[in-house]
C-alpha cells in the first residue's frame, strides 16, 4: 500500500473535506479492530487509515502537505539548504559541496566568536576567560496518543547512550517541541550548557482520534441495541466503563463521557465522544430479513 494519505483513502488530491471523511467512515468501519479480532492485517491498515485521516482530516496540516512542508507522517521537511560556498582553485583549496558534518556545532556568530576568541588568546592574551554556551542537542520522541493526551513521563536514549526522563505534558500535540533546559551540550571555558530540544511524534491509536481537548472513537453496537436500547461495555479513555445506548439510536449517534477527554493545563479537561456504529448480524439472520420486509410491507400499506 502506499504511503501517501490520499492513496491510503482512495480518494483524488481535489477531494472536498466531506469526501475525505465519507472514505475515512467507509473504511474505518471495515476495518475497525473490534470488528476484525485477531487480524493484523486489518488493523495494521486501520492504523494507516487512521493516520491518513489524522493528516487529511485537518484543513492546515493537509495544506502543509500539500505544500510540501510536513510529509506523510506528519513530520516536517527540511527547508531548502542554501548553495554551499566554494572555495577557489586559485587559492590552493579543493571545492567542497557538503557542510552537513558542521551543522550542529554552532551558529556563524558563536563560531565567529570561538575562533576570534582563540586567536586573539594565543597572540595578546585577548581570549583568556572566554566563555561560550554549548550548542543546543535536537532528539524526536516518539509517544504514545493516550500518553499524549493524559500527560506521561517517557525515557528518551540520547546518541551517547544516555537516558533522560522526559515529562510529556497533557494535551501535548503532535510537532510540539519539549526543551530540557541544560541538558544540550556542553559550554566552553566555563559557559553555560545548550538546550536539549525535543520534537514529539505522537502515533496515531488504532481507535482514539484526537478533536481539538475531545477524545473520539466509533462504537458498534448491534441491531437490536440500536433499536431498543441496552449497555455496553466501552474501552474508553482512562479505562472501561459502560454506557446507556438510547432507544431508537442511529449511526452517528454521539453518547459523551464527560471529563474523559484531553487533559488541559487548568486542570480541566475535554470529554471523549463514542460515535456509534449500528452493525446488522454477520452473516446475514434470515429471519431478520424476513420480520423487515414484513414491516416494510406494512408500511406501505
Amino acid at each position: 500500500m502506499s504511503d501517501d494519505p490520499y492513496d491510503i483513502l482512495g480518494v483524488p488530491r481535489t477531494a472536498k473535506a466531506e469526501a475525505i471523511r465519507s472514505a475515512y467512515r467507509k473504511l474505518a468501519r471495515k476495518l475497525h479492530p473490534d470488528l476484525n479480532p485477531g487480524d493484523k492485517s486489518a488493523e495494521a491498515r486501520f492504523k494507516k487509515v487512521s493516520a491518513a485521516y489524522d493528516l487529511l482530516g485537518d484543513p492546515e496540516k493537509r495544506a502543509r502537505f500539500d505544500r510540501g512542508e510536513i510529509d506523510a507522517q506528519g513530520a516536517e521537511r527540511p527547508p531548502p539548504q542554501p548553495e554551499p560556498p566554494r572555495w577557489s582553485a586559485r587559492h590552493g583549496a579543493e571545492e567542497y559541496a557538503d557542510p552537513s558534518a558542521y551543522a550542529d556545532l554552532a551558529d556563524q556568530d558563536e563560531l565567529l566568536a570561538e575562533l576570534l576568541g582563540r586567536g586573539f588568546g594565543r597572540r595578546s592574551g585577548a581570549g583568556r576567560g572566554f566563555k561560550m554556551r554549548g550548542p543546543d542537542i535536537r532528539a524526536r520522541l516518539e509517544v504514545p496518543f493516550l500518553d499524549a493526551a493524559l500527560g506521561s513521563t517517557q525515557r528518551l536514549s540520547l546518541p551517547d547512550g544516555s537516558t533522560v526522563d522526559v515529562k510529556v505534558p497533557p494535551g501535548t500535540r503532535d510537532h510540539d517541541v519539549l526543551r530540557l533546559a541544560g541538558k544540550g551540550g556542553g559550554g566552553i571555558g566555563g559557559g553555560p550548557n545548550g538546550d536539549l530540544l525535543i520534537s514529539i511524534m505522537v502515533a496515531p491509536h488504532p481507535k482514539f482520534r484526537r478533536e481539538g481537548d475531545d477524545i473520539v472513537f466509533d462504537l458498534p453496537v448491534g441491531l437490536a441495541d440500536a433499536v431498543l436500547g441496552g449497555r455496553v461495555e466501552v474501552e474508553a479513555p482512562g479505562g472501561t466503563v459502560r454506557l446507556s445506548v438510547p432507544a431508537g439510536s442511529n449511526s452517528g449517534t454521539t453518547l459523551r463521557l464527560r471529563g474523559r477527554g484531553v487533559k488541559r493545563p487548568d486542570g480541566s479537561a475535554g470529554d471523549a465522544l463514542a460515535r456509534l456504529v449500528v452493525m446488522l448480524p454477520d452473516p446475514p439472520d434470515a429471519k431478520l430479513k424476513d420480520l423487515v420486509a414484513a414491516w416494510a410491507q406494512a408500511k406501505q400499506e
